[in-house]
């Protein structure tokens, strides 16, 4: 019996965990609508992923940069606002995502401890698209506001 409760409490565990990943709406992947998004400059993210990575997100980003190269970088940690690595990313180390409530994220980022890029992640209630809204300071101090709305594949 003991043996039992056991394997029910941790099938309970990750049954609630699942759930919890399913949702979030902002898993999934997301695609650029150009004609509703304002850049600065020519450097954009094209597609972002969103998934589960255990009992944290990972987020992949694939875009271009102010030169027309490719750019990936990706991010694992979790929506609690303390920094986690991020690797790819020219202008940010570490950055990290506060749960604001269901549907919207703060995300920061840091480059050597210093703050680069601060913004909000915002999903529509149905689920179809999201607005990131974003200011970015590049390394020469200059900063650099973008409103971004992606579509969900």
């Amino acid at each position: 019996m003991k043996a039992k409760t056991i394997a029910l409490a941790i099938s309970l565990v990750f049954v609630t965990v699942a759930m919890g990943f399913q949702t979030d709406p902002q898993i999934g992947t997301w695609k650029v609508n150009e004609a509703k998004s304002k850049f600065p400059g020519k450097a954009r993210n094209h597609t972002v992923v969103y998934e589960s990575a255990g009992d944290q997100v990972k987020v992949t980003v694939d875009g271009v940069d102010e030169n027309g190269s490719p750019t990936h970088s990706e991010w694992t940690g979790k929506y609690d606002g303390k920094d986690y690595p991020v690797t790819g990313d020219s202008n940010s180390d570490v950055r990290s995502y506060r749960k604001i409530n269901k549907y919207t994220l703060a995300i920061t980022g840091k480059k050597n401890g210093k703050v680069t890029l601060t913004g909000r992640i915002v999903v529509a209630r149905n689920g179809k698209s999201r607005t990131v809204t974003t200011t970015v300071t590049n390394a020469q101090g200059k900063k650099a506001s973008s409103v971004a709305v992606y579509d969900k594949q």
